[in-house]
């Protein structure tokens, strides 16, 4: 596959490149050689390689979902400027 100039310039259009047009010849052989790459991996024959690890492989590790309240209600009080009782006091923002 190879690019051409209208291509380039409507990826760098998608992607918010500013390329002048001086530009947009070197960055479409850029895009060809990344593009030559990409077709001398599809060549390569991968059967009977088993996949590396990746995330449709491996599972996330989940925490037990309970529910606390912190028990710290006093260390996180004492960090705010100005409070009423249990609660924060902020400046009054709309009148």
């Amino acid at each position: 596959m190879s690019l051409d100039l209208a291509t380039t310039r409507r990826i760098a259009k998608l992607a918010r490149i500013g390329l002048e047009e001086h530009a947009l010849e070197a960055t479409r052989q850029k895009l060809n050689g990344i593009l030559g790459w990409i077709d001398q991996l599809a060549e390569v024959d991968v059967t009977g390689v088993p996949p590396m690890v990746g995330t449709e492989t491996e599972t996330l590790r989940q925490r037990e979902d309970k529910v606390t309240d912190g028990n710290c209600r006093d260390a996180l009080m004492a960090c705010a400027p100005e409070t009423s009782g249990p609660f924060y006091t902020v400046p009054k923002v709309v009148e």
